[in-house]
């Protein structure tokens, strides 16, 4: 099972009291449901990440299914929080 890093930023970071945290999963939606496991005791964690939007090794997810995309060992997923401004 490919093994690599969840980075938190902003309020997900805040929300998760980690700047980031290891993943062993295959796809994002398996690195995600994990990740709300382990912060299960925080209902603010499990409110931002369904607010957030995700890169996986620099590339947006955007609308895709989560189930569908894979996840690589030593891989990167994004955890980005709306920000205000631009």
């Amino acid at each position: 099972m490919p093994a690599g890093t969840l980075r938190y930023w902003a309020a997900a970071k805040a929300a998760a009291g980690t700047a980031e945290e290891p993943y062993a999963a295959r796809t994002l939606a398996e690195a995600l449901g994990a990740a709300r496991v382990r912060h299960e005791r925080s209902p603010e964690f499990a409110r931002v990440l369904s607010r957030c939007s995700f890169l996986v090794d620099g590339a947006p997810v955007g609308t895709r299914d989560h189930s569908t995309v894979q996840l690589a060992e030593g891989g990167t997923v994004e955890v980005l929080p709306p920000f205000a401004g631009g």
